[in-house]
């Protein structure tokens, strides 16, 4: 592993190793130098591959003619921010381990290991990669949808952008509101040449899987989204027996009307916004007429999932969930008056039904009187022929 250029004085060692290090001597005639060779490795877990939330171990070893020296190290992440690293175990000179706080996805990159020593003196930057495969946006996300329409849910990983050159699998997760109950949608893969494979494990439930213009993009296509679709949908990443996962919150929302139907003159209807889920604090439904005034806006209180507005007139009305200030949503109701002649058989029909009851209850009454009387008249013939039999009776035993 080693090559000498004679005329030059040098001496070239590859693949150098902690039992290289000594002290190396050049002799020249009757001259004599003599060279000191500090070696140090450095190593990582997991040769630097992680998931996020794991702590990493590094280990530095240092060889040379002793004594070996006190080391003051000092680590600095991608940003060139100076982490805090823990040294675990008892102190040798000759093997530094430390222990690193939980990565994150973006503490993907190169480090820089700083080595002192003030006798000998030692100034060494060592670098070393560290990659970090997750999600690019894994915070909770809440996605927000009307019924029948079309919703993508979409997951971008970071490998392509690490460049991690190892297979790792996944597969997506569905489970509705307040339910234990957790159907897998899809199994997906990734090999060490980036090459993506998806395969849907899952046929009660209607979506698809859309061709994606990114190998390092997961997505689901609902096409016609209902009510029932909502729920929490999670993607789930596994690598060396750890798992990490990114979800995504899909809240539906849905108007109705109480009588449904045009809405006859003089009645009144209810129109009903409902999401499937309760908000958090900052959001809120909000129904309003349409070129309306400030008396047709009705909102919902604090967490509540629904909201109601009587109305008494025709119109376009529109319900909104508004984050804030922000508008996430929103659905219109149109109300249609019904033509008179309908208003008249409404009124109609509601007069002659009344009409129709009060007959009822008077042939009712009637019925109940004459069926009284009948009564009575029968149980006064029953007794007068009772009476003539009991006086016959007697006249014959006379």
């Amino acid at each position: 592993r080693s090559e000498i250029t004679p005329n030059r004085g040098l001496l070239k060692v590859w693949d150098l190793r902690l039992s290289d290090a000594g002290i190396y001597t050049c002799e020249y005639g009757v001259h004599t130098v003599s060279i000191s060779l500090h070696v140090f490795e450095l190593t990582i877990s997991s040769d630097g591959h992680f998931l996020p939330n794991v702590a990493p171990e590094l280990t530095l070893m240092q060889n040379s003619s002793n004594p070996l020296p006190d080391l003051s190290i000092t680590l600095f992440d991608s940003n060139n921010n100076m982490a805090r690293p823990e040294l675990s175990g008892n102190k040798n000179y000759q093997k530094y381990t430390l222990s690193l706080k939980k990565l994150e996805v973006t503490d993907s990159g190169t480090w820089t290991c700083h080595v002192h020593s003030d006798s000998p003196l030692i100034n060494q930057n060592i670098t070393f990669d560290v990659k970090v495969l997750g999600f690019q946006k894994p915070d909770f996300r809440r996605k927000y949808a009307t019924v029948d329409s079309t919703v993508v849910l979409s997951w971008h990983l970071n490998f392509q952008k690490i460049m991690w050159k190892k297979a790792f699998t996944g597969q997506l997760n569905w489970k509705q509101q307040e339910s234990a109950t957790v159907h897998k949608l899809l199994d997906f893969n990734v090999t060490a040449r980036e090459e993506q494979h998806k395969t849907k494990t899952n046929s009660h439930f209607w979506f698809e899987i859309p061709e994606s213009k990114s190998k390092s993009t997961i997505e689901v296509k609902l096409p016609k989204v209902q009510f029932n679709h909502s729920g929490q949908y999670q993607c789930q990443l596994a690598y060396n027996g750890k798992y990490t996962e990114s979800m995504i919150e899909l809240v539906v929302m849905k108007v109705s009307a109480n009588p449904v139907g045009p809405l006859p003159r003089g009645t009144k209807m209810t129109l009903i916004c409902q999401v499937s889920s309760p908000l958090p604090p900052n959001a809120h439904l909000r129904w309003e007429r349409v070129n309306g005034t400030e008396m047709d806006v009705k909102k919902s209180k604090q967490n509540e999932a629904k909201v109601e507005v009587n109305i008494s007139a025709a119109g376009l009305w529109n319900c909104r969930l508004m984050e804030d200030n922000d508008m996430k949503i929103s659905l219109n109701y149109p109300v249609e008056e019904a033509p008179v002649w309908t208003s008249y058989a409404v009124i109609g029909a509601s007069i002659g039904g009344s009409v129709l009851v009060f007959g009822l209850a008077c042939l009712c009454i009637i019925n109940g009187i004459s069926w009284q009387q009948r009564r009575q008249r029968a149980k006064r013939m029953a007794q007068a022929r009772q009476y003539l039999l009991e006086n016959k009776t007697c006249q014959c035993q006379q």
